[in-house]
């Protein structure tokens, strides 16, 4: 599991390994991840957008955008929190995802929450160390 706050927003990653999806032979390696995200904070605050940084074990790296997750733009009032789960699909047995979301205050106010860098791992893939 991997966690980390930014300005009382908590951000708790768990990814798993998708065998059933996945097609080693073929270059396919497919991961599921939840998150779940936390509000810590006195304000409501509203998930307006993400951004993903993906780096396969290659080092190709990706940077995918986009409005809300998993088609939702979820509303946390203090204590409330949000859980989703989405997938990664990747050609090599090991990858890094990390990125933020652009969070919004009842103001108007927009501000950056990281999502832990968090490691994609097949399980008892030999691991190299870069």
């Amino acid at each position: 599991m991997y966690r980390s706050v930014t300005r009382s927003i908590q951000v708790t990653v768990q990814p798993s390994f998708i065998e059933d999806e996945s097609s080693p032979g073929e270059g396919r390696y497919v991961w599921a991840y939840t998150i779940e995200i936390l509000n810590l904070g006195v304000e409501n605050v509203q998930l307006r957008s993400r951004c993903w940084r993906i780096t396969d074990a290659s080092g190709r790296t990706e940077e995918v955008r986009g409005i809300g997750v998993v088609g939702k733009e979820p509303t946390l009032k203090p204590g409330e929190s949000f859980e989703y789960t989405s997938g990664c699909p990747l050609t090599t047995p090991s990858g890094i995802m990390v990125g933020t979301y652009q969070m919004q205050t009842e103001t108007g106010e927009l501000f950056s929450v990281d999502i832990p860098a968090f490691s994609l791992d097949m399980p008892n893939a030999p691991r190299v160390v870069h």
